[in-house]
């Protein structure tokens, strides 16, 4: 068994975007799979009955299966620069269980409306309902403060975001002149560059287990081949 955690994951998923940047963020050393979801490896299957990326399993054995248990495990202890702390405000809790509840909910729906035909509502509606349930109340959230856990990101800006670059990327024209979401446009378009997430996008072989990512990329040394 690997003597550091070993990461089940694929490069375009939210959640296991947000497991990533966590596991960096702590300075985690790890090694990643990269999971072709036509072809799931025999040792993903045996490790977790969902099969669902992302998967950590630990040195000891151990194995977590949800993206957010992750996150947790990554950056609860030790927290010295407050990155779970400040994640468990009641505030910040609600826009994780929304973000994965209805507005994951919608957003399946406005972008891939092939999958759920049948639907009461349009692909545009679930679009809008989308807009209520989480846009909004992160925009008057982001007019107070640079980051959802204040004046510093939190585990909550890493969990949340994946998930508006995907509602972002269906329709970017539309996206773009989408009237009063500015705060969250510019969160948005910050993240995008930031080194932490340049750095979890890194682009892995299609197989086997690679040391998780080459150290410049966390120090902004980034190569065009992994934006």
């Amino acid at each position: 068994m690997s003597q550091v955690p070993t990461l089940y994951t694929f490069r375009r998923c939210p959640y296991a975007m947000r497991a990533r940047m966590a596991l960096l963020q702590a300075g985690q050393v790890f090694e990643a799979v990269e999971v072709s979801l036509r072809d799931k490896p025999a040792s993903l299957l045996a490790l977790s009955p969902k099969a669902t990326v992302p998967v950590l399993q630990l040195p000891d054995g151990r194995v977590i299966d949800e993206s957010w248990e992750i996150m947790r495990w990554a950056l609860a202890a030790p927290d010295a620069q407050g990155w779970w702390a400040r994640a468990q405000s009641p505030e910040n809790l609600e826009r994780v269980r929304r973000n994965d509840g209805d507005f994951k909910h919608h957003l399946d729906r406005w972008k891939y409306p092939q999958r759920y035909t049948g639907e009461a509502l349009s692909p545009d509606a679930h679009r809008d309902r989308a807009v209520e349930v989480l846009l909004r109340p992160l925009e008057a959230r982001l007019r107070e403060a640079p980051q959802l856990g204040g004046a510093h990101p939190c585990a909550t800006d890493l969990a949340v975001m994946p998930f508006v670059r995907q509602f972002a990327a269906v329709d970017p024209a539309w996206w773009e002149a989408l009237p009063d979401l500015a705060a969250v446009r510019s969160w948005l378009s910050g993240w995008l560059v930031h080194p932490l997430f340049v750095a979890c996008m890194h682009k892995l072989p299609a197989e086997g287990a690679h040391r998780f990512p080459p150290r410049q990329d966390l120090d902004g040394e980034l190569s065009e081949r992994n934006r």
